[in-house]
């Protein structure tokens, strides 16, 4: 369990470091960029990855496909936030649970008992109720927040399926991954700089530095607790986005300020039933 909430504190922080950065002049997309180069180097420096084990039996398919997602899943997401707004953007982005909750019960054919089921039934509106929220953004761009939660649902399935394969050490999975995302967003920036005239910018940097080191933590403690819940990975699915939900409601609260309704907090109370009942699921 301590993977779990480890990888809910940086998922968390990653939030509130780009919700800082909104308050500059910032480029999303040197922003990524730096993120995957901290990202890649700290896996490397952590872990000492022995890329000479890796062949061509590889699941370079899957490698290539998250390496891919991530970066492209940032960007929309980002685009998101600028014609949905971030409320929109943040429910598809939870809601994308229930694409890997699917998959845990048709591909990795997980056994549901009823108190699961009824843990599952209760996450829905209360992820309803949590995000429910007033917001002046009225363009009718639903694409973005649509590739949002269809992106990170898929990469959620996708990370859990590296998580199972056990022919390489998981370290040096990610390491492939991050290097993928890297060269992807290197090449992006480098375009920007050469044909749009964008200037590279320090705060941009710094900014996707700390996004990059958490970004780094959350996928890392993610995957060891996918590990360590092998046999039940809606615990893993579930408890992950309702964790990162209430603490990130928490922070709203009480350091930036929000205001909730007394929905979202019937959303908040019916979040932490699920997750009880979720863990006593696995007992």
């Amino acid at each position: 369990m301590l993977f779990l909430i480890l990888s809910i504190i940086c998922s968390v922080t990653v939030g509130i470091i780009f919700k800082v950065a909104r308050r500059y002049t910032i480029n999303t997309v040197q922003i990524i960029t730096a993120n995957y180069v901290f990202a890649f180097a700290l896996c490397y420096l952590s872990f000492k990855p022995d890329l000479s084990t890796v062949g061509a039996d590889a699941p370079w398919k899957l490698y290539t496909t998250i390496g891919v997602l991530l970066p492209v899943i940032f960007l929309f997401m980002a685009a998101s936030i600028k014609h949905m707004g971030i409320v929109k953007t943040d429910a598809a982005q939870r809601l994308s649970l229930f694409i890997p909750i699917m998959a845990s019960w048709l591909i990795f054919k997980e056994e549901f008992n009823y108190i699961k089921i009824i843990a599952l039934l209760t996450a829905i509106p209360a992820l309803l109720f949590i995000l429910t929220k007033y917001s002046q953004k009225t363009k009718n761009k639903w694409g973005y927040p649509a590739v949002v939660l269809l992106g990170f649902g898929v990469i959620d399935v996708l990370f859990k399926q590296i998580a199972l394969y056990t022919n390489l050490p998981y370290p040096t999975s990610l390491f492939i991954i991050f290097g993928i995302a890297m060269i992807l967003m290197i090449a992006t920036a480098s375009y920007e700089v050469a044909f749009r005239k964008m200037e590279l910018n320090t705060r941009n940097i710094l900014f996707g530095g700390l996004v990059g080191i958490f970004n780094f933590g959350n996928i890392l403690f993610y995957l060891k607790a996918h590990q360590e819940f092998t046999k039940n990975p809606s615990t893993v699915f579930a408890m992950m986005n309702m964790g990162v939900i209430i603490t990130g409601s928490l922070v709203g609260v009480l350091i930036f300020k929000e205001k909730l309704t007394k929905m979202n907090y019937a959303g908040l109370f019916m979040a932490l039933v699920a997750i009880v009942l979720i863990v006593i699921s696995q007992r």
